[in-house]
């Protein structure tokens, strides 16, 4: 038996990688943007939604008809228009039925659709729905070619592209989805209040912004609360992008035996109920010193609404333990607004006036393509009754002409040739019937003939003028305002009210601490009697080192100065207790807004501001004072020091009395010293004055405040090793920004730069660490003591670049 060898013709592509994942993830981040996850802005839906009504609308499930299974529903949409997960679907139906997550629910479910604790909706076996009767504005005049159809998935359906609909959906309802690179989150409005808004701009179409939120003051979101806006809700409707604080509804009872409770009835939008009172006890747990006074916390919430009661002790203040749960729970909550939606078939980011005013043009194709519809409609029904009318008046020949004939053809013809009748007219008179013939038929074709022509003229004017369309979208939309819009559920606060500042020093247990800042960068709290402990327990890793020791108590703040000029404001209790060795937490997992690379220069107490000015001095040879009630301030991060571009602060300490001078060392080995008092005074934002005049590619690596002829030494050290010893009284005092005094030869064999420097009082060791990790212990008295301008001996080996080296002084000797 003979085998047959097929031989198939195969085309292998060769194409670089990064080719093939370029075309094939930008098709995919495409399909997923804009058939996914994005709303159009014409009607405010994603595929998905727009899909599900226009099924329930297809098997005509509507407001006044029964209920149907969930999983018909969702299966008619899966084959005929989304070829996707059922999940998807399902779940997309049961949110457009959920009172609280849509402001106006388009469908109207029946069974369980899961609530506001986070409780999923039954299987769609188990659940019924229905479009809701506003639904059927969104779906209104489909049937009149007022929005464009395409073909489904496999060419055997047309779905519409959007939905006529009658009212702004994206505003009322809003809209959340995250493509790929891209979200959107667009906050829902009152319907009443979006309809105004829209006439208004229909009525002034170069108003502001201001006047159209004289209408739309703010989003309304269906479970209530209250918001503020601001500047952030005046950026989002500029720009389309903003955040708003909104907060639950609370008030406050007393009880008979003397307790407080606070009382929720109503939450922010999305906030999960149960989710909710976990995170207020855990927080009244993991921070016990300032929710001491927190007794119970229950949901008391029934069929007639949300309470959720927090009870609160004798003796405690219910209004500061509110604040305080509004800064550490869900009680209060950032609404990020990001309106970005498909228009002119891409991905933009709108403002509230380009959004209405897509929604205006829309609207104006929906009304002249359904009024050209209606037109043809009433003028093929004019002509048809223009023949029936010249039929009954000549109802004998007609009858005559029709006997005499022969088939349907002839009679057709005949009476279309006697008549001057066209071929539609004559088909009607053969259809009609017998009936119509008798004289109050007559007066009926007349009086339907009058109004088809009255219609025709009115349908005529629409299209012949703007104005009278415009003012046609007006009525239609103010009868639907007037019909289904109801009050605002979200109140407004002023921003005043909004902006709680609570001392939470009052609820704290006062105890003595320490903090400690290690050499890695990290930040931990110490009971003096853990710190004695770790003292005694000796060596630690370098990283562990304290760099600065500061002690203070539980009810204080810590004033934090940083390289890049910032002051942060934290609690002391906000650093984590931790043993000495133990790394702590860095300044960035401890606060927000904390940039690359930026670093703890020095903290502070309120205790150090008794010392009047602040002095700051930058790489870049600039110095400055600054008062220190400046920085008694309530905010957790402002400006310490205004900055030049490139530059970098390296010092910032409070006022020593006893050092009347500061001194400056400079990478090219110069050095300055000059009074205090040639120090200008500036604000936080103040850059400074020239301290000292620098070098080509030179910068200041060291600033101390010193008292002249003071006993101390100060210890410099280079690019490659070479150190020494120079007292203090070589610096001579010189006036303020010039060049200097040079404090260190440098040359091909002792460096090319000053890496290092420090302040000697006593100190018996220091510290030399190396970008490579090594570490030297040095003995100061083996360091060698030598005049300004000398070379040094060195010390240590293998020291390369200008920011090799950090210098530091063993705290604990």
């Amino acid at each position: 038996m003979k085998t047959k060898q097929i031989v198939f013709n195969e085309e292998i592509i060769e194409e670089a990688l990064e080719e093939v994942m370029h075309t094939s993830f930008m098709t995919y981040a495409e399909y997923v943007t804009m058939e996914r996850a994005l709303p159009r802005v014409e009607d405010g839906l994603k595929p998905v939604q727009r899909r599900i009504l226009y099924t329930m609308y297809d098997l005509g499930i509507l407001p006044d008809k029964p209920y149907k299974k969930s999983a018909r529903i969702v299966g008619e949409a899966l084959g005929k228009y989304h070829p996707h997960g059922d999940t998807s679907v399902y779940d997309a139906m049961v949110r457009l039925a959920q009172p609280y997550a849509m402001r106006m629910p388009l469908v109207d479910g029946h069974g369980n659709f899961g609530s506001m604790d986070g409780d999923s909706a039954a299987a769609m076996r188990y659940t019924e729905a229905r479009l809701s009767p506003l639904a059927l504005e969104m779906l209104r005049d489909l049937n009149k070619d007022t929005v464009p159809f395409r073909p489904n998935f496999d060419d055997t359906e047309r779905e519409p592209d959007m939905l006529p609909a009658r009212y702004p959906n994206l505003l009322v309802n809003g809209a959340s989805g995250i493509a790929v690179g891209i979200a959107t989150n667009v906050p829902p409005h009152n319907l009443g209040e979006v309809i105004k808004g829209v006439v208004t701009r229909i009525d002034h179409p170069e108003c502001s912004l201001k006047d159209v939120m004289k209408h739309i003051k703010a989003p309304d979101f269906p479970t209530g609360g209250s918001l503020v806006g601001g500047e952030g809700l005046q950026q989002a409707y500029e720009t389309g992008r903003g955040k708003i604080l909104i907060r639950a509804k609370t008030h406050i009872e007393k009880t008979n035996s003397g307790k407080s409770l606070i009382v929720v009835t109503e939450i922010p939008y999305e906030v999960k109920k149960s989710a909710m009172l976990e995170k207020i006890l855990s927080v009244s747990e993991n921070k016990k010193e300032l929710f001491a006074g927190i007794d119970d916390i229950r949901d008391e919430s029934d069929r007639e609404g949300i309470r959720a009661v927090i009870e609160i002790k004798k003796g405690h203040d219910p209004e500061k333990i509110l604040n305080l749960l509004y800064k550490y729970t869900d009680l209060q909550t950032t609404f990020g607004i990001n309106m970005m939606v498909i228009a002119d078939g891409s991905p933009r980011q709108l403002g509230l006036l380009p959004i209405i005013d897509y929604y205006i043009k829309h609207q104006k194709n929906v009304v002249t393509r359904r009024t050209q519809f209606d037109l043809e409609k009433a003028e093929k029904r004019e002509h048809i009754l223009l023949g029936l009318i010249i039929a009954v008046k000549n109802i004998d020949r007609v009858i005559k002409i029709i006997r005499a004939s022969k088939n349907t053809e002839e009679a057709k013809k005949s009476l279309m040739q006697e008549f001057n009748l066209t071929g539609i007219q004559a088909q009607a008179i053969l259809d009609m019937r017998l009936a119509r013939l008798t004289n109050l038929e007559v007066e009926l074709l007349e009086n339907e003939y009058k109004e088809v022509v009255a219609l025709i003229k009115y349908l005529r004017s629409i299209l012949g003028s703007e104005a009278k369309l415009l003012e046609v979208i007006k009525d239609e939309l103010v009868a639907i305002g007037d019909k289904y819009a109801d009050k605002r559920r979200t109140q407004l606060m002023n921003e005043e009210h909004a902006n709680i500042e609570v001392d939470e020093s009052e609820f704290m247990v006062v105890e003595d601490c320490a903090i400690v800042l290690t050499r890695g960068g990290n930040l931990k709290r110490m009971s003096p009697k853990a710190l004695q402990k770790g003292i005694e327990a000796g060596e630690l890793e370098e990283k562990l080192q304290p760099v600065t020791l500061l002690q203070t108590d539980t009810a204080s703040k810590l004033y934090i100065f940083t390289n890049k000029g910032n002051m942060m404001m934290m609690p002391t209790v906000s650093v984590p207790e931790a043993r000495m060795k133990e790394a702590g937490k860095s300044l960035n997992a401890l606060m927000s807004g904390i940039d690359a690379g930026e670093e703890i220069l020095n903290i502070i107490t309120k205790t150090d501001f008794e010392k009047k000015l602040m002095y700051f001095a930058t790489s870049g040879g600039l110095v400055k004072a600054t008062d220190m009630n400046e920085f008694d301030v309530k905010k957790s991060k402002i400006m310490a020091c205004g900055l030049k571009d490139g530059d970098e602060l390296i010092y910032a300490k409070p006022d020593d009395p006893s050092a009347r001078n500061m001194l400056f060392i400079t990478s090219d080995g110069m050095s300055i010293n000059i009074k205090k008092d040639e120090i200008s005074t500036m604000g936080r934002s103040g850059k400074g004055v020239g301290a000292i005049k620098l070098g080509k590619n030179a910068k200041v690596i060291f600033t101390e405040q010193i008292e002249n002829g003071q006993d101390g030494e100060v210890l410099l050290m280079t690019d490659k090793g070479y150190a020494k010893r120079t007292p203090v009284s070589e610096f001579d005092e010189q006036g303020r920004n010039g060049k200097g005094l040079k404090a260190y030869l440098l040359n091909d064999s002792t460096g090319r730069a000053v890496v290092g420097a420090l302040i000697l009082n006593n100190i018996a060791t220091v510290t030399v660490l190396q970008k490579s990790g090594d570490m030297h212990k040095l003995q100061t008295d083996s360091i060698p003591q030598d005049a300004r301008n000398t070379k040094g001996e060195q010390v240590v080996l293998a020291i390369m670049g200008n920011d090799a080296v950090k210098l530091y002084r063993n705290i604990f000797e």
